[in-house]
């Protein structure tokens, strides 16, 4: 999938037949500083920590730009609406997280090619024969498969036959997106999306048990809970700060003062990079370690 994943739902909104001629021109103005926003990261020469910080800054400053003053101040009924449904806004940070993976801020990536960014990812396999006769026949497989905002992981290829030979009427070929990491980006995050994120975790670490999952949040609409008691690894608060009331979430001066005195914290972007940094360096499992270690895990 493609790894501008906020540039495509930019270029998707544009050409939606719902939008109006003004709705048009203010997503081609977001456009234009999406480009700019993205060729400021490029340009970035800064490596570690310093990277981090300089990259929340840009991230700020676009978010402000397309979230403030564009949707809450001069975006019609139907973009302030639509903005979720279309992906405006969370899109962007999952665009961001793109960029976290690079060797100017994570050392020892493996020297093969990773799958970065959305993706849509392997839960679980199972075989589903009809009937007893049908295990002579060409195995029947279903997968179950979730989108995902970021993943990082690798496509792998797979073939079950019920002959040795694996002729073409007997054999199953598929593929598979395996996620290793995988993190939701939320613009607010209520009991019910935590509830089934736990869920969708639960389920992806049935398919990989050394996988991790993640959800980064920039508004709390619930009270935090101890990811412990779930599958999900961590939750990151980006902005410190509970959702606006209802009465107020389409009040530009108030969404302008959230965003002005709760900018998304490079310290919390920082954080997740040591997940990262973290879970790249860990030996998942060594089997061949248990006798030293005295124990299995």
């Amino acid at each position: 999938m493609a790894s501008t994943p906020h540039k495509e739902k930019l270029s998707a909104a544009i050409v939606n037949p719902k939008c109006d001629a003004n709705d048009v021109a203010l997503l081609k103005e977001a456009l234009v500083a999406y480009e700019d926003w993205a060729l400021k990261l490029s340009k970035l020469t800064s490596t570690g920590k310093d990277r981090i910080r300089e990259m929340t800054g840009l991230l700020n400053e676009y978010k402000d730009f397309l979230e403030v003053d564009l949707i809450a101040k001069r975006g019609s009924a139907f973009i302030k609406r639509q903005k979720g449904q279309m992906k405006l806004d969370n899109s962007v940070m999952e665009e961001f997280l793109v960029h976290l993976v690079t060797d100017k801020i994570l050392t020892r990536l493996p020297k093969f090619s990773l799958e970065i960014g959305p993706q849509t990812a392997f839960m679980s396999l199972a075989f589903t024969p009809a009937s007893l006769s049908a295990l002579g026949e060409k195995p029947a497989v279903t997968l179950k498969v979730k989108d995902t905002d970021f993943a990082l992981g690798k496509t792998v290829h797979f073939q079950f036959s019920t002959e040795s030979s694996f002729p073409s009427k007997l054999t199953t070929q598929g593929r598979l997106m395996l996620a290793v990491l995988s993190a939701e980006c939320k613009i607010n995050l209520d009991k019910t999306m935590f509830q089934e994120a736990a869920g969708t975790a639960a389920r992806f670490k049935q398919g990989c048990p050394t996988s991790r999952y993640y959800l980064l949040v920039e508004y709390l609409d619930m009270e935090p809970e101890d990811c412990r008691l779930t599958a999900i690894d961590n939750v990151f608060l980006l902005r410190h700060v509970k959702r606006l009331p209802f009465e107020k979430r389409s009040v530009y001066a108030e969404v302008k003062r959230q965003h002005q005195e709760f900018p998304i914290d490079s310290d919390i972007v920082w954080r997740f990079v040591g997940e990262l940094q973290g879970f790249v360096d860990a030996v998942w499992y060594d089997a061949g370690k248990a006798l030293q270690r005295g124990s299995f895990t």
